[in-house]
């Protein structure tokens, strides 16, 4: 199992984030050993301050209207190991240590998995 690395979150850097009119932020999941994006999803800031505090990645479902901890039903955690705002503080980058199959939950490694091109089939 990989170790939790609970980090500490700057007061500061809360106040200048900017979450949309439902009060959700996007967020960017990378992979912190092969820099590959694994994919996005959206917190709260209640999902944020979760990801902070236990180390864990947590998102807000918009689907289901719920906040839940990635890998809690698949077993395919993801650690969190670093975490940055843009530079308007309207979107999330998180450097994390994923486990498991994969970050999709179609079992693949990370979601984007489908090309958009003709050439690329």
């Amino acid at each position: 199992m990989s170790e939790l690395t609970p980090l500490p979150l700057d007061p500061a850097r809360l106040g200048e984030l900017t979450f949309n009119e439902t009060g959700l932020i996007p967020t960017v999941v990378q992979s912190q050993s092969t820099k590959e994006v694994l994919m996005l999803a959206w917190m709260n800031r209640e999902a944020l301050e979760q990801t902070f505090k236990t180390g864990r990645m947590w998102y807000w479902s918009r689907s289901r209207q719920e906040l839940w901890c990635k890998g809690e039903t698949s077993g395919d955690r993801q650690y969190l190991r670093e975490a940055f705002l843009d530079c308007d503080g309207d979107t999330l980058l998180f450097k994390i240590e994923q486990t498991g199959q994969g970050a999709c939950h179609t079992g693949a490694p990370t979601c984007f998995f489908r090309s958009m091109s003709d050439a690329d089939n």
